[in-house]
């Protein structure tokens, strides 16, 4: 129960630091997070990449799907099942074929994509609020990612600023870590 207060508290700090950066310095963060990524060996060996739609404080992920496309890569986003507690990712080849969905995520419209399974997606980018620097992390609270993370056998990469890296953070049995973050500074 601790912990789940403790992350709580974690996700309300960093949701109002993130909310506090300046469109400027925000617009220079994703710049260089993109620069990072597409140097990254994961980036350049994947074909398909799993990515969350943005929105508000989080950081652009329109600029990280126009690359890929450009270079021939499929792109694929998340739909939750909220009855299953789970996530399905889709291919999608515009933003014309993505719509509001649970919690107004923007997420793909299943009858104008493709379903796709996990073992397909060769990198996933992994939203999260805080991470420590062992690849765990502090996400929005649903465990969505968690349990979509438990059997995924390919990469995973965090996206974040430096700002949003700890230390450690209050672990759970449950918790899956990525395998590599990103920041506008390095990679983890």
């Amino acid at each position: 129960m601790t912990e789940k207060i403790e992350k709580q508290a974690l996700r309300k700090k960093m949701i109002s630091l993130l909310n506090s950066i300046s469109a400027e310095e925000k617009a220079e963060i994703e710049l260089k997070l993109e620069e990072n990524l597409f140097r990254s060996s994961e980036w350049k060996s994947a074909k398909r990449i799993g990515v969350t739609l943005s929105q508000g404080f989080e950081w652009n992920t329109l600029g990280i799907i126009n690359k890929a496309w450009k270079e021939g890569k499929i792109v694929c986003a998340p739909k939750c099942v909220p009855e299953h507690k789970a996530m399905i990712f889709y291919d999608f080849t515009s933003t014309e074929q993505l719509e509001k969905g649970f919690h107004n995520l923007i997420e793909p419209k299943p009858a104008q994509t493709k379903r796709v399974e996990k073992a397909e997606i060769d990198l996933v980018l992994v939203p999260g609020l805080i991470f420590d620097e062992k690849g765990y992390r502090v996400g929005f609270g649903g465990g969505y990612y968690d349990r979509f993370l438990k059997d995924f056998p390919n990469h995973t990469i965090g996206l974040i600023c430096s700002e949003q890296v700890t230390s450690a953070l209050p672990i759970e049995p449950f918790d899956i870590p990525v395998q590599k973050t990103i920041t506008e500074k390095s990679s983890l």
